[in-house]
C-alpha cells in the first residue's frame, strides 16, 4: 500500500509539472507572437526642408545681344584674267598663292611679238591715212583756186560778150562776132560749173580722208590696247589666290589666272531668323547701324574684331530661311576671308526689365519667389529676350527673392533654406603661375602651329611670358595638345 501511495502521488506531481511547464510555452510563444504582430511606434514627421539659391529681382537698363555664326568675306575680290590668248613670257616673283602685291606691280607677261606686229600695221595705216588727208587738203586748195580763175575767165567773157552786142547794136560789129563772143562767154560759164564739180570732189576727199584716218587712229588704239592687255597689272593691293599659270604655257583669251583679295577690306556675312531681323529694324523699316562683335577661336586666344551692320541681303535665297545681313569690319588682324566666326549683334537696350537665370523660368513663364517663413511662392513674368544662360523678363517680381534654379521637387508653399550671394564674383580672370617645363611646352606649341596668324601667334607668346598666364587660355591650349 505505501509503494501505491508513494507511486500516486509522484505520477500526480509529474503531470502537475508537464502541466506547468505546457502553460509555460504557451505564454512565452503567444507574447512572442503578440511582440512581432506589433507596429512599432513611429516619431512625429517632420516636414522637409530644400536648400535653394535665391537671387533679387532688380529692373535695370540691358542690351540684349544676337549671337549667330557667320564667314568672312573680303568686299573686293578680282579674278585676274588673261584679256588675250598667248604665251607666258614672265611671272612676278610675288604670283603664288599668297602673294602679297601692290596696285601697278606687273604680274603676268603675254609674248607681245603679234600685238607688236599689229600695232605698227596700224601706225602705218594712220600714217596713209594722214597723207591722203594732207593730199586732199592741198586738192581742195587747188580747187578753190581753179574755181576763182574760172570765175574770172568767165566774168571777162561775159563782158566781152556784151560789149560786142553793143557793138552790133551800133551797126559797128557783125553777127557772126557777136555769136562767137556769147558762145565764149557760155564755155567760160561751163568750165566754172566743172570746176565747182572738181571743188566738191575735193570737198568730199576731204571727208573721206578724215574718216579714214579716224578708222586709223581707232584701229591703232585697239592694237595698243591689245598690246597692252599682253600685261597684267595689279589693280590694287591685296594677295593672291588660286594661282593656276606657270612661265611658258600658253593661255586662251578670258582664262582665269589668279584671284586677288584685299585682306584689309574684309566683311562678315551672317544669318539671323525673320524675328531676330525684325528686332534690329528701325520705324521706317530699314535695318539699323547695329554694333557687331566677330570673334574666332584660335588655339586658346580668342581674335576679334569690332564692326557695325550695313545692308542685308535683297533675296533670302532658294531653300533657306530668314535673312542674310552683312557688316563691315573697322580692324581685322588676324582674320581670313573664309573664316568661320561667331557674330555678336547688339540689340536696342531694353529699359526696365530683370536679368535672371535660365533656369528660373520654366516654359510657361513661371518662376518660384520667396514667400513668408520661407516658403514658396509661384509668380508668372513675362520673357522678352534671352541673353546667353540668361533670360530678360518683366513682371511683379521686384525687389522679391527668386529661386536660381527649378527643380521637379520645388513648388508653391515647399518650405527651403534660402542661400543668398553676398558677395559678387569677381570679373577677373583666374591666373596661374607656370612651372618652366609647362611653360616650354606651351611655347612649342605656339610656334610650331601653322594655322595661328602672325599677330595672334605674338599675342599669345606674350601673354605666355608673363609670370602668371590666364587659366582659360592655359586649358584650351592644352586641350589642343591632348593633355
Amino acid at each position: 500500500m505505501r509503494f501505491l501511495r508513494q507511486s500516486m502521488i509522484g505520477l500526480f506531481l509529474a503531470s502537475v509539472t508537464l502541466g506547468f511547464l505546457v502553460w509555460a510555452v504557451q505564454m512565452i510563444g503567444g507574447a512572442v507572437q503578440t511582440r512581432m504582430s506589433d507596429s512599432p511606434a513611429a516619431p512625429p514627421a517632420r516636414e522637409r526642408v530644400f536648400t535653394v539659391n535665391v537671387i533679387t529681382a532688380e529692373a535695370g537698363t540691358h542690351t540684349p545681344v544676337l549671337e549667330s555664326f557667320g564667314e568672312i568675306v573680303s568686299r573686293r575680290t578680282l579674278e585676274l584674267r588673261a584679256a588675250e590668248g598667248g604665251r607666258v613670257i614672265a611671272l612676278a616673283d610675288e604670283f603664288q598663292d599668297g602673294g602679297t602685291v601692290r596696285a601697278g606691280d606687273v604680274l603676268v607677261r603675254l609674248d607681245p611679238a603679234d600685238a607688236e606686229a599689229a600695232v605698227q600695221r596700224a601706225q602705218n595705216d594712220l600714217a596713209d591715212a594722214q597723207a591722203e588727208a594732207r593730199d586732199a587738203a592741198r586738192g581742195l586748195e587747188l580747187a578753190r583756186d581753179e574755181v576763182a580763175a574760172a570765175q574770172d575767165q568767165a566774168e571777162l567773157r561775159d563782158r566781152a560778150a556784151k560789149r560786142q552786142v553793143d557793138l552790133a547794136g551800133r551797126g559797128v560789129g557783125t553777127a557772126a562776132a557777136t555769136e562767137t563772143a556769147e558762145l565764149a562767154a557760155s564755155a567760160a560759164r561751163q568750165a566754172v560749173l566743172s570746176r565747182r564739180q572738181a571743188l566738191a570732189q575735193a570737198e568730199a576727199r576731204i571727208d573721206q580722208a578724215a574718216t579714214s584716218t579716224s578708222r586709223a587712229e581707232i584701229a591703232l588704239a585697239e592694237a595698243q590696247r591689245r598690246l597692252d592687255d599682253t600685261i597684267l597689272v595689279a589693280p590694287f593691293d591685296g594677295t593672291l589666290s588660286a594661282t593656276t599659270v606657270v612661265e611658258g604655257r600658253l593661255v586662251s583669251a578670258n582664262e582665269r589666272l589668279a584671284e586677288l583679295i584685299d585682306p584689309d577690306d574684309l566683311e562678315v556675312s551672317f544669318r539671323l531668323s525673320t524675328a531676330q531681323y525684325a528686332r534690329l529694324l528701325d520705324e521706317r523699316g530699314a535695318i539699323m547701324e547695329s554694333d557687331v562683335r566677330v570673334t574666332l577661336d584660335v588655339a586658346g586666344v580668342d581674335l576679334e574684331a569690332r564692326g557695325g551692320v550695313t545692308r542685308t541681303s535683297a533675296a533670302t535665297g532658294e531653300g533657306l530661311t530668314g535673312r542674310l545681313v552683312f557688316a563691315s569690319l573697322e580692324t581685322a588682324a588676324g582674320f581670313k576671308p573664309g573664316d568661320f566666326v561667331t557674330v555678336r549683334v547688339q540689340e536696342p537696350a531694353l529699359e526696365n526689365v530683370i536679368r535672371l537665370p535660365a533656369s528660373a523660368v520654366d516654359a510657361g513663364g513661371n518662376v518660384l519667389v520667396l514667400g513668408t517663413e520661407d516658403r514658396l511662392e509661384a509668380a508668372s513674368v513675362e520673357v522678352l529676350r534671352k541673353v546667353g544662360n540668361d533670360v530678360l523678363v518683366r513682371g511683379d517680381i521686384l525687389g522679391r527673392e527668386v529661386v536660381e534654379a527649378r527643380s521637379p521637387l520645388l513648388g508653391a508653399g515647399i518650405a527651403v533654406k534660402p542661400l543668398r550671394k553676398d558677395a559678387p564674383k569677381s570679373a577677373e580672370p583666374e591666373m596661374l603661375e607656370l612651372t618652366e617645363e609647362r611653360r616650354a611646352r606651351l611655347v612649342a606649341f605656339v610656334e610650331g602651329n601653322k594655322r595661328m596668324p602672325d599677330e595672334a601667334k605674338a599675342r599669345v607668346l606674350a601673354q605666355l611670358a608673363e609670370p602668371q598666364v590666364p587659366a582659360q587660355m592655359v586649358k584650351r591650349i592644352e586641350s589642343r595638345m591632348g593633355g
